[in-house]
């Protein structure tokens, strides 16, 4: 069955056909679509790279929309990576530190419509593409129910410094993808709306954010414009006093009071840019710029023919052009070469701790990584299934259980950008709400970690946090087949520690 390719120009497209030798008639210039009966790959000799998948055939019909094709190929392969937008300018990396922000907060209260307005105020002034809303609500199911799945990463700079911002998930049955996004933010903007006050996931996005150990909140109170001054004051005193109870510092966390839609609208815009000189008051973030690379992998993109775009921040060390890196953990292990970096779009040389950037694997396969794996220098990244670990189970008062747990007790358990079903051996049988313990913690798979570092611990079918903790040690990995029958007293036994 033949195929044709449809060259695509601003002023709509030509069609050629194959003949059936397979040989091509003309050559088109700039950008191509393959049409078989099932599939559809974009080919850019522009970018120099190709897409072929589900997702490029979804994309290319959604961007459509106000658009010619050719325009929305250039934006489907800047979402990707591989394109800049037409006009943009080049990044200079070390002109200004990157802050990673995002917004967090209950459905419908504006998150997605900031994050569009400040998009929108600061390309006025040259300092980003405007995205619109419903380029950031992207998602299929997204659009059917209308609500953010997906997080979404947006770039965009502020005089002082830039910022790589996290459109987070509002609606809880989604709240792992709002895990893995807050776990790599330097500070968060919770959006609470004016005309609803505190709800049941504003307080459950501050404690995950508490938990995480995020420092920095700003507050943005939206849909000022729809309510007395009298309730602003309400919701800004119910709030100060639940970041308190929360743990953080309610007294002096900013905040801010405006509409975001208004400003979107092409009204008042003085709140936010209100709330980008809170961004930039935010102190400067430790940045381990000359320690071993590390960098947790929070999504991938195949790219046919060139290998596969991993996508995550640089949590610690820099990535080169060229380097050597080794992917590991989750059950994967492979070596790849460094193709290419891109940071919204940009290609650049190198990225240091603290970028969001996508890396191009000379020859990786999609198959061969997944979300929660850690990019590395070889032999440097270090994995196991059977730890040593500080745990703290939440009591009622901080919205954690009522019960106690017991040796054999196994749930999803959150950290870096990996989640995975663990099972923990307590101490004395028994951990009572509101006490810690030492004790151990084990997987069937292994998983990428390090000493010292911390983990969530969540239950049920709206994955409420019933724990949190940290990895103390380390330990020698064991097959383990499934939790089934196990025993976890002869699992721990004799197991030494796991050298480094």
């Amino acid at each position: 069955m033949g195929f044709s390719i449809e060259h695509l120009s601003r002023n709509g497209f030509r069609k050629c056909k194959y003949d059936r030798n397979g040989n091509l008639h003309w050559i088109p210039t700039r950008h191509c679509l393959i049409r078989c009966p099932s599939t559809l790959t974009l080919i850019s000799f522009t970018a120099r790279t190709v897409l072929n998948d589900v997702g490029a055939t979804r994309h290319l019909k959604m961007l459509r929309t106000g658009r010619s094709l050719a325009a929305a190929a250039e934006q489907l392969l800047f979402r990707r990576g591989f394109a800049a937008p037409a006009g943009a300018k080049t990044i200079d990396l070390k002109k200004k530190t990157n802050l990673n922000v995002g917004t967090i907060g209950h459905i419908d209260h504006g998150k997605t419509t900031l994050t569009a307005a400040i998009t929108k105020i600061l390309s006025q002034k040259g300092k980003a593409k405007f995205i619109k809303f419903d380029e950031i609500d992207k998602g299929k199911e997204e659009k059917k129910r209308g609500i953010t799945i997906n997080i979404a990463h947006i770039g965009y700079e502020s005089d002082k410094r830039r910022y790589a911002h996290t459109d987070c998930p509002g609606h809880s049955d989604f709240i792992k993808n709002m895990i893995c996004g807050t776990a790599q933010m330097d500070a968060a903007v919770l959006v609470i709306a004016a005309t609803d006050g505190v709800m049941a996931q504003t307080r459950e996005h501050m404690l995950l954010a508490r938990q995480i150990g995020l420092k920095h909140l700003i507050v943005f109170i939206n849909k000022a414009d729809l309510v007395d001054d009298d309730v602003l004051d309400l919701v800004e005193i119910e709030t100060r006093e639940l970041l308190t109870e929360i743990g953080f510092d309610g007294e002096n966390t900013p905040f801010i009071k405006g509409s975001a839609l208004e400003a979107l609208e092409g009204g008042k815009a003085d709140a936010i840019n209100e709330l980008v000189t809170a961004l930039d008051n935010i102190p400067e973030p430790q940045r381990l710029q000359d320690a071993s690379l590390v960098m947790p992998i929070a999504s991938k993109t195949a790219i046919t023919g060139r290998g596969t775009v991993v996508v995550g921040t640089v949590e610690q060390g820099t990535i080169k052009k060229g380097d050597k890196v080794q992917i590991k953990g989750v059950g994967g292990d492979v070596q790849t070469i460094v193709s290419d970096i891109h940071v919204f779009g940009k290609s650049v040389k190198e990225v240091a701790a603290g970028e969001h950037c996508g890396v191009l694997c000379r020859g990786l396969k999609n198959e061969q990584v997944s979300r929660g794996m850690w990019m590395g220098a070889p032999r440097t990244i270090q994995t196991s299934n059977l730890f040593k670990v500080e745990l703290y189970l939440l009591g009622e008062h901080e919205h954690g259980r009522k019960q106690a747990i017991r040796t054999g007790f196994s749930d999803k358990v959150f950290s870096s950008t990996w989640d995975e079903v663990g099972r923990f051996l307590i101490p004395g049988e028994m951990l009572m709400p509101g006490e810690h313990a030492s004790g151990h913690m084990c997987f069937v798979k292994e998983v990428p970690a390090r000493k010292n570092m911390p983990f969530t611990v969540r239950e049920g079918k709206d994955r409420k946090t019933i724990a949190r903790g940290i990895i103390t040690e380390m330990l020698e990995p064991k097959a383990i087949q499934s939790f089934q029958k196990i025993d976890l007293e002869e699992v721990f036994k004799d197991v030494k520690p796991l050298q480094s």
